[in-house]
């Protein structure tokens, strides 16, 4: 078989054990240990590719990332930050047309700054967010689409989850990544608030709500107690890395203890929640460091196969230009999106498209940040849309549907693909900050 047939009916087969019910993990290290295994008829040099995967894997330092990011943000969900900065947001916007809408987004860019997780942002803002749009006659749809919505800003702006397994992949330095993260999750943020104003202007009825005259304002010593914790905890992190007194690893640690004080300042973290913490981190950084050992096993199969280079000579013979390139990869990710997760999006297509990226001369920091935008629309598409799974989950309100999350977040997949493609024209969005 050539490389291409290799690299199509192994990506078929990771599909297709995935949706048999196998943990995604198992699927990738399971279709590369007998994709190697058939190709080179030798099962004792696929094992040792797959030790050395592991390997390699288990001795990179940057890996301390994960459990060091993931603790703080399950602290900062603990502590109740969230809620704060919606609240401090909330009275900004309220007299505003759709402005509930508008400060839910802002409060979940801060808060996504704290957390670099999609699921916590979508789990926490449906259940401070929602009910009170829904007290204002705001359109239900409308409600659970802009928390779906905003919700996928936790996995753009740093830190992020996805930005730091892309940057294993494909060998980028995560404090790099975060920083290439900052303007287009920003950049995202905007768009989402402009859209909510032209709906609420141009289509009123898929917006509703009505300005709420009453609204108290909150002093400047109750803002400051709960915007406060936030932005000391955003400067600690992201400051230490832009400076570059802090690296990556040491950002992940310093703000997992600025999380703590926080937590044991504001008394809402006990032993009990504490322990949870920890548990729950071990149980992401295991998920997370083994689908990325069973991506790096993967990846060597493609590699053995010569698929990443005969896929590039393909292009070439064909003459296929920037554009051409860049817009089969968002559609291969869109069509993923609809079957898989981000990560497991990131981990199988990444390794076919880097030798295509680097033959064009780009930077592979602006790839990253293009593929993890890309990724992320596939949250809020069905079948799967991850998000608007966790979002019904978490409302548990029969007058909402699984149907009434996907049609409110469609709107908002589509100014991320616009964001996209101006990503996509413009890398020095992405790089400004380097």
């Amino acid at each position: 078989m050539s490389p291409i047939e290799i690299g199509l009916i192994s990506v078929a087969a990771i599909i297709f054990l995935i949706y048999s019910g196998m943990y995604i993990p198992i699927a990738l290290g399971s279709v590369s240990l007998v994709s190697i295994w058939l190709m080179r008829d030798n099962f004792t040099l696929s094992l040792n590719l797959l030790k050395v995967a592991v390997g390699d894997s288990a001795m990179e330092y940057s890996f301390a990332t994960i459990p060091l990011f993931t603790f703080m943000g399950l602290i900062v969900s603990k502590a109740g930050l969230g809620r704060d900065i919606y609240e401090v947001m909330t009275m900004r916007f309220r007299k505003v047309k759709g402005g509930i809408g508008m400060a839910t987004v802002g409060a979940n860019a801060v808060f996504a700054a704290v957390t670099g997780s999609s699921i916590a942002s979508a789990s926490v803002f449906t259940k401070v967010s929602v009910p009170q749009m829904m007290a204002q006659d705001y359109n239900p749809r409308f409600a659970v689409g802009v928390v779906a919505g905003s919700s996928v800003l936790g996995m753009i702006i740093p830190p992020s989850a996805m930005l730091i397994i892309y940057s294993f992949v494909a060998e980028q330095s995560v404090g790099d990544m975060f920083l290439a993260g900052v303007i287009p999750g920003i950049m995202l943020a905007v768009f989402y608030v402009g859209a909510i104003w032209f709906m609420a202007r141009y289509t009123p009825r898929f917006v509703g709500g009505r300005v709420v005259q009453d609204t108290e304002w909150m002093s400047r010593r109750e803002i400051a107690s709960k915007t406060l914790p936030t932005v000391g905890l955003i400067t600690v992190v992201l400051g230490g890395i832009y400076t570059g007194w802090l690296t990556a690893v040491e950002a992940g640690a310093a703000g997992g203890l600025v999380a703590l004080v926080i937590a044991m300042v504001r008394r809402s973290m006990t032993m009990k929640t504490f322990w949870e913490a920890l548990l729950e981190t071990g149980h992401i950084t295991a998920a997370i460091l083994f689908l990325i050992t069973a991506a790096s096993i993967y990846s060597r199969m493609l590699g053995l196969a010569g698929l990443p280079n005969q896929l590039q000579d393909l292009l070439a013979v064909n003459e296929a230009s920037f554009w051409t390139i860049m817009i089969l990869y968002v559609l291969l990710m869109l069509f993923l999106g609809t079957l898989l997760d981000t990560a497991s999006i990131i981990l199988i297509v990444v390794p076919l498209f880097l030798p295509l990226v680097e033959a064009m001369d780009m930077s592979l920091i602006w790839f990253g940040i293009i593929t993890v935008v890309g990724a992320e629309i596939g949250l809020l598409t069905p079948p799967l849309g991850i998000s608007c799974f966790v979002i019904k989950s978490t409302i548990n309100d029969d007058r909402i549907s699984l149907k009434d999350v996907f049609m409110g977040a469609l709107p908002f997949a589509f100014v991320m693909l616009i964001a996209l493609f101006i990503l996509i024209e413009f890398p020095i969005l992405s790089l400004a900050l380097l």
